[in-house]
């Protein structure tokens, strides 16, 4: 792995937090918006992984990913009712006390008088100490960031803006270019071609992924690759593949 910026390999992992996605309350939204952010900006999201509102897994999970990855975001549990552990989680993880940061009480107090600080508006301004505050323009109580690790809301709209504040703080890889082609067969007269394919171009990651449309059945081949050249190599290959094969096929969007 080189050492440049833009050349090494970046990775991340997500932590989802709470009950309410494990039960199906919830649909999460911010899974597919943090994998698309990070890819764009050349970040390799490696791993996804949900617990629930347990201080004790939340930050067995923490120390686990933040030895593996470059960064593990979170999102959820950051709010200010009882169940909203996930400060104290980092904090356990990493062995720090939580303080009442004078910075969150200010950024706070640019939204509420200091009369709607109540107590629990304020359990949004306990951060573990050392951590350095996320900006949150939308409802001013900060996500934070402890050594490698991003803590972000996870109302959707409040994890977007702070996910933009927290970029450019990050080391970046390079980003990872997509090719899509549709193929109008099924996806299991595609996969010995396809599996070949993946043999003889390690360094491009070739995925196929079925659909069903009209009452036929094609398949999706995505081609991912922070290489451009190699990337070119791989799509004209699977163009060589679909011609011999006499499968119909076109550019598609990318999955």
């Amino acid at each position: 792995m080189a050492d440049q910026e833009g050349t090494r390999t970046v990775t991340a992992a997500l932590l989802v937090i709470g009950e309410e996605i494990l039960s199906g309350r919830t649909r999460d939204e911010n899974i597919a918006y943090i994998a698309a952010y990070l890819t764009r900006i050349g970040i390799v999201l490696r791993e996804i992984r949900v617990v629930a509102d347990s201080k004790a897994e939340i930050a067995a999970a923490v120390n686990e990913l933040r030895r593996r990855f470059t960064y593990v975001f979170t999102t959820g549990g950051i709010g200010p009712t009882h169940d909203d552990v996930t400060t104290d989680a980092i904090a356990m993880a990493f062995g720090v006390e939580v303080i009442v940061d004078p910075e969150a009480v200010a950024a706070m107090r640019k939204l509420f008088s200091r009369e709607e600080l109540t107590p629990a508006r304020l359990r949004m301004a306990r951060i573990p100490k050392g951590a350095a505050l996320i900006d949150n323009a939308i409802s001013r109580a900060p996500g934070f960031m402890l050594e490698n690790v991003i803590v972000m809301a996870g109302v959707p709209r409040i994890m977007q803006v702070m996910l933009d504040a927290v970029a450019p703080r990050l080391a970046k890889g390079r980003p990872i270019l997509t090719r899509s082609i549709r193929l109008d067969v099924p996806e299991g007269d595609a996969a010995p071609g396809l599996a070949e394919l993946q043999a003889s171009h390690p360094e491009v990651q070739i995925g196929s992924y079925p659909f069903f449309e009209n009452k036929r059945l094609g398949t999706y081949v995505v081609l991912r690759s922070s290489d451009e050249a190699k990337l070119e190599g791989a799509e004209n290959a699977l163009w060589i593949f679909i011609h011999n094969e006499g499968f119909a096929a076109a550019s598609g969007d990318d999955k």
